[in-house]
């Protein structure tokens, strides 16, 4: 490998950890902030919702028609376009003065961050190969961490130190270094034969996932006997029912339905979901337990979660290395596990409950996450060829922020149940018994998934990939006047 093709690898790798960073951090820092975003927009509890789930629900709709977009523009256009929008609209979240103004940019920002989710693995995956991979992905899956590690910690200051627009303004900097170095730094790719816009798919897979996520959301405020909650979730059933047969009849369909043939994909899918839907999206309550229960300030809960992302980070980097000598399955389903186990530790919390008793469950979840992030990610693309990276790792992300996105309005339901016709005398007990319950459903969940996920994850499924030829067609030489 020659110093310029050394450069390039090193340059792409920081383009994409940066980010991956930006976004990663932008779910845990709005979480840190959103009691004082309710506060200062005077938003409803289904608004506190939707500020992250319109987000979540953007990535999760466009991750894959941004993946074909990647093959036929180019993965590093398209990831430059995916962080100028991304950074654009973080700007425009920062300016929001209310709360549908600000869930309104957190679609837009959601946009730019499906082209960078997209793109992101799949420029790893056409520049690194072998152990090379293996370590970029290890980087990439400790990036991930320090980002989750980052989000509460520095959402915590900067809402209390200075106010909660800073939570946006802070992406500008890093977003704009992060476009000058792709646009002048990494070459571009895209596979021999694009894949077109899957527009009928997209529709209805995008239609089914808004109208499941509305009626969750909206079950806590109508209740499940109404209109307004039964005809979307039974719109969506639907949808969601037809979206593979609408993928079978497609020529080149967004969601290639044969993938799932193999065992190791569809456990890396159940993986996505578990940890997302498990443990991240237990991030948002958590959040309102400590400031609104016990007390906490944003900062002061930023410090107390940063115990479990921080020992995802220390675990991270060596479960990247460890992704290439063991077989990860062995990584991802303990993972799961432990994850699991973490938050059922947590429960048991009552009116007079520390915070220092949620610190074991903290430390076993924080370590599963490190276990199960960056193998998972090196799961999405190395059980393909290259040429559906792309597709790959935009179905696994796509997995992750279903999972996030489902669950948050799922246990909304159950909390908005659970603190319903409470007195003000009585809100300590509902609101601990409602934590309790909330941990108990995703606990179980993470221990599924990863009861799931281990045997399914084969290494005899995984793809060995040969580095690309000079002159291939899948990495040309980078165009600095893009």
């Amino acid at each position: 490998m020659t110093t310029e093709e050394a450069t390039h690898k090193n340059w792409t790798l920081l383009a994409v950890c940066l980010g991956t960073f930006m976004l990663i951090v932008d779910i845990t820092i709005v979480v840190v902030a959103l009691p004082s975003i309710r506060a200062g927009l005077h938003t409803s509890f289904s608004q506190v919702q939707w500020t992250v789930d319109a987000y979540s629900l953007t990535l999760a709709s466009l991750l894959l028609p941004s993946g074909s977009l990647g093959d036929i523009f180019g993965r590093r256009r398209l990831f430059a376009a995916g962080l100028a929008i991304f950074t654009l609209g973080s700007l425009l979240c920062a300016l929001s003065t209310s709360g549908a103004m600000l869930v309104a940019f957190r679609v837009f920002q959601g946009i730019g961050g499906a082209t960078i989710f997209s793109t992101s693995l799949a420029l790893l995956a056409q520049t690194f190969q072998g152990r090379e991979r293996a370590m970029a992905m290890g980087l990439w899956g400790t990036v991930v961490g320090a980002a989750g590690g980052a989000g509460p910690l520095l959402g915590g200051l900067l809402t209390t130190e200075l106010n909660w627009h800073w939570i946006f303004y802070v992406n500008l900097p890093i977003g704009v270094v992060a476009v000058l170095i792709t646009l002048t730094r990494v070459q571009e790719g895209r596979p021999p034969v694009a894949r077109r816009v899957d527009l009928p798919g997209f529709l209805v897979f995008t239609a089914g996932l808004f109208l499941l996520v509305f009626g969750l959301i909206e079950s806590s405020t109508h209740g499940w006997g109404s209109s307004a909650v039964l005809i979307p979730l039974a719109v969506a059933i639907a949808l969601l029912a037809i979206f593979p047969v609408v993928e079978h009849l497609r020529e080149q369909p967004m969601f290639n339905i044969t993938l799932f043939r193999k065992p190791a994909f569809v456990g890396g899918a159940v993986a996505a979901f578990g940890i997302n839907g498990g443990l991240y999206a237990m991030f948002l309550y958590l959040t309102l337990y400590m400031q609104n229960d016990l007390h906490i300030s944003a900062l002061g809960s930023g410090l107390r979660l940063a115990i479990l992302t921080l020992v995802s980070m220390c675990v991270g980097m060596p479960a990247g290395r460890l992704s290439h000598r063991f077989p990860i399955r062995w990584l991802i389903g303990p993972g799961l596990l432990l994850i699991g186990v973490g938050l059922l530790l947590m429960r048991g919390i009552d009116p007079g409950t520390s915070w220092t008793h949620l610190i074991p469950g903290f430390l076993l979840a924080g370590a599963g996450s490190g276990l199960v992030n960056a193998p998972l990610g090196a799961t999405a693309v190395g059980v393909v060829q290259p040429h559906d990276a792309g597709m790959a790792s935009g179905i696994n992300s796509t997995f992750r922020q279903v999972g996030l996105a489902v669950m948050i309005a799922a246990l909304g339901t159950i909390f908005a149940h659970d603190l319903a016709h409470t007195s003000a005398a009585t809100m300590p007990v509902h609101y601990a018994s409602a934590l309790n319950d909330l941990l108990l459903v995703t606990g179980l969940l993470a221990l599924v998934a990863g009861l799931i996920a281990m045997p399914l994850i084969r290494p005899r499924d995984f793809v060995a990939h040969t580095p690309p030829a000079p002159a291939s067609s899948a990495a040309v030489p980078a165009d600095t006047t893009a």
